[in-house]
């Protein structure tokens, strides 16, 4: 049984000042989007955050972007948020850019206990300046290091009392790998079942990543709605 929180603030009470954090989602889709409003309620400052993007400007990563709580941003690229932009071009916020799947890699290395890798991206491009590159089989590959972080922060569709969950479609997206790669893994889903309801073949993240539960409405906000005229 792990421990499911009642409230949203209480649950993110142990990420501190100046702690680095993983937070799941891919743009707008599968972001733990309640945790996130309780880390802008909490005033907790001077993050670092791992993750694909920063949101938009007013949801998501965003809102602690604009709350000015993120010292440092490390994903794959800026998105929609215009504040993000503008807090880089400003120097305001520091920014670690990584290719995505690279990114993906390093935090899937770092919940694997894997220190580091060669990939062959950045080669050649001025990611790869300073830093070690190696050859195999006549091809050059360039170091890169695993991550992990204080805390990690996902969002499931389905979680047993256990821990062990499961995500909807898409919304898997860096969740999983975010799960094992934090000390501690917080994560805040959307139904909860008893010990033994969920098919153990339909698990995406075994209960072992999982320390603290927190079930909770979505309200899904979508990052450019398209319809047909």
């Amino acid at each position: 049984m792990k421990p499911v929180e009642t409230t949203f603030l209480e649950a993110v009470k142990v990420i501190k000042d100046g702690d680095t954090i993983m937070v799941g989602g891919f743009g707008l889709v599968g972001i733990p989007e309640n945790l996130i409003l309780a880390l802008v309620e909490s005033g907790v400052k001077d993050l670092t955050v791992i993750s694909n993007n920063c949101g938009v400007d007013d949801w998501g990563l965003g809102q602690l972007l604009k709350n000015k709580q993120i010292k440092k941003m490390v994903g794959s690229y800026v998105g929609e948020n215009k504040e993000f932009e503008r807090q880089v071009l400003s120097g305001e916020i520091e920014v670690e850019l990584i290719p995505q799947g690279t990114l993906a890699e390093r935090i899937r290395a770092g919940g694997a206990g894997i220190p580091a890798f060669y990939t062959p991206a950045g080669v050649g491009t001025p990611l790869a300046e300073g830093r070690e590159v190696r050859n195999f089989d006549g091809k050059d590959y360039l170091l890169e290091y695993g991550m992990t972080a204080d805390a990690s922060l996902v969002r499931a569709q389905k979680a047993d009392k256990m821990g062990n969950l499961i995500y909807n479609k898409t919304a898997r997206n860096f969740n999983p790998m975010i799960a094992a790669a934090g000390k501690i893994t917080i994560a805040e889903v959307e139904e909860l079942y008893e010990i033994g309801e969920l098919d153990p073949d339909r698990i995406h993240t075994p209960s072992i990543y999982v320390q603290k539960l927190i079930v909770g409405e979505q309200q899904k906000k979508i990052e450019r709605l398209t319809v047909t005229k």
